[in-house]
C-alpha cells in the first residue's frame, strides 16, 4: 500500500456519523439466482406434465378420492398407525429403561431384542406370524387362525418392530441428558419419579421428538405392506378398486394423494411439538 493512500485511509474520520454513512453492499451471486431460475422452470415442467398428462386420469381420482372404500381403508391405516406407535413406544421404553439398567441379564436380554428385531426384515416377520399357526396350531386351547386375523397379526409384527427403533430413539433422548442434572436433582432431595418427571422427560424429549416424528410418518407408510396379508388398510382397498376397473394409475394415484396430505399434517405437528419442547433451547427450524 502507498503512502498516499494510507494518508487518505488515516484522514478518513472515525466518528459515528462516519460509521452510519457507509453502506454494506451483500455480494452479488447471479450464479446461484441462475441456478434457482433453472431449478424452478425444471419444476414447473414437471408440474405441468403431471397435470395435463391424461393418463393421470384426474377427473377418475377425484371421483375415488373420497369414496366409501378408499376412506374405510384410510381410517384403518391412521388407526393401524396410532396403535402400533403407541404399543410400540410403550415396549420400547421398557426396553430402553431394561438397556440402561445395572442388571447384566436386562440389558442382554435388552440388547438381543433390538438386534434380532432390527435384522429381520418386517415384511419377514409379518409373514412369520401370518403363518404362525403351522408352528402352533393352537394357542390356550384356541385355534391360531381363529385367534389371530390378519389385523391382529399386522398390530403384533408392526408393534415388535417399531419397539426395536423406539427403544434405541429412547435410549439416545436419555443418555443426551447431562448427567450433572440428574446429580444435582439427587442432591436436592428430589424422588426418582420426580426427577424423571422433571429433569429428564423434558430435557430427552428434545432428542426424542425428531427421530420419533421420523418412525411416525415411516410407520403411517409401512402400513401399506400390511396389504400382502389382506388387511384392507388404504392401499388394498385402493387395489381392490383398481383389480376391479382396471384403473390403476388414477387409483394409486388417490393413494398417493392421501399418504401426501397425511404426512404433511403430522410433519407440521412435529413442527410444533418440537418448538414446544425447544423452549429456552434457541429457535426450532
Amino acid at each position: 500500500m502507498s503512502s498516499d493512500t494510507l494518508a487518505k485511509a488515516s484522514a478518513v474520520p472515525d466518528t459515528p456519523e462516519h460509521a452510519e454513512s457507509l453502506r454494506i453492499v451483500p455480494h452479488r451471486r447471479p450464479g446461484q439466482w441462475a441456478a434457482a431460475v433453472a431449478v424452478l422452470a425444471l419444476l414447473a415442467l414437471a408440474l405441468t406434465s403431471v397435470l395435463r398428462n391424461e393418463a393421470f386420469q384426474w377427473d377418475v381420482v377425484a371421483d375415488y378420492f373420497t369414496s366409501g372404500a378408499v376412506l374405510r381403508g384410510l381410517w384403518l391405516t391412521l388407526w393401524l398407525t396410532a396403535v402400533v406407535m403407541v404399543l410400540g413406544f410403550a415396549l420400547g421404553t421398557l426396553l430402553a429403561a431394561a438397556r440402561l439398567s445395572s442388571n447384566p441379564v436386562l440389558r442382554s436380554v435388552s440388547w438381543g431384542y433390538v438386534w434380532l428385531f432390527r435384522s429381520i426384515p418386517v415384511l419377514v416377520q409379518l409373514l412369520l406370524w401370518f403363518n404362525i399357526g403351522a408352528l402352533y396350531p393352537q394357542i390356550l386351547g384356541v385355534r391360531t387362525v381363529d385367534l389371530l386375523g390378519p389385523v391382529t397379526v399386522a398390530i403384533i409384527g408392526l408393534t415388535l418392530h417399531e419397539a426395536a427403533y423406539a427403544a434405541e430413539v429412547v435410549r439416545g433422548g436419555i443418555l443426551s441428558v447431562d448427567r450433572g442434572q440428574i446429580e444435582a436433582a439427587q442432591a436436592l432431595g428430589l424422588s426418582r419419579w420426580r426427577r424423571w418427571r422433571r429433569i429428564v422427560l423434558p430435557q430427552a424429549m428434545r432428542s426424542i421428538v425428531p427421530p420419533a416424528g421420523n418412525m411416525l410418518v415411516g410407520t403411517l407408510k409401512g402400513t401399506s405392506i400390511v396389504s400382502v396379508i389382506a388387511v384392507q388398510d388404504l392401499l388394498y382397498s385402493v387395489q381392490l378398486v383398481y383389480h376391479r376397473t382396471y384403473q390403476v394409475i388414477p387409483l394409486l394415484m388417490v393413494a398417493t394423494v392421501w399418504y401426501t396430505v397425511v404426512t404433511s399434517v403430522l410433519s407440521a405437528g412435529q413442527y410444533y411439538v418440537e418448538k414446544h419442547y425447544a423452549r429456552g433451547f434457541g429457535s426450532t427450524r
